[in-house]
């Protein structure tokens, strides 16, 4: 039999009550409070102290970076920048960009879908990038 303390594992005792219990329980106590000692020497050690589940706004600023009011214009603007180059190309290379990088299309199901080959369609491509580009360049 071994005496333990209650006041150690029930932190409402204000004074020290001692009890007998059986070998197997004090090793179990022991066990389970050396298991925590290690647990928090571990998130001392590798500075594991934030949750991000306690709910204190760190995920949400980790997942989720706030844009300054000048970067929500710069965005805005190069949108609009964007929407007018692919604009000004024919109707074909405009719509078969915005197929492959805005609608996620491959290269090759746009050709299906238009019934042409997939050469076609990466030189169209790579036609209407080179008159973007030139837009581009010419605004700035």
């Amino acid at each position: 039999m071994a005496k333990i303390n209650l006041r150690d594992y029930y932190p409402f005792y204000n004074e020290d009550i001692f009890i007998d219990v059986s070998d197997e329980i004090a090793d179990v106590l022991l066990k389970a409070e050396r298991q925590e000692r290690s647990y928090r020497r571990r998130m001392y050690r590798y500075k594991a102290e934030y949750s991000l589940d306690k709910d204190d706004g760190i995920e949400h600023d980790v997942l989720f970076a706030s844009l300054s009011p000048c970067e929500i214009y710069e965005r805005k603007v190069t949108y609009e920048q964007l929407h007018a180059a692919i604009a000004s190309l024919p109707d074909k290379q405009a719509k078969r960009i915005y197929a492959h990088y805005f609608l996620g299309m491959s290269k090759a199901a746009i050709a299906r879908a238009e019934g042409v080959g997939k050469a076609t369609i990466c030189e169209s491509i790579r036609r209407g990038l080179k008159g973007v580009e030139k837009f581009l360049k010419n605004i700035f």
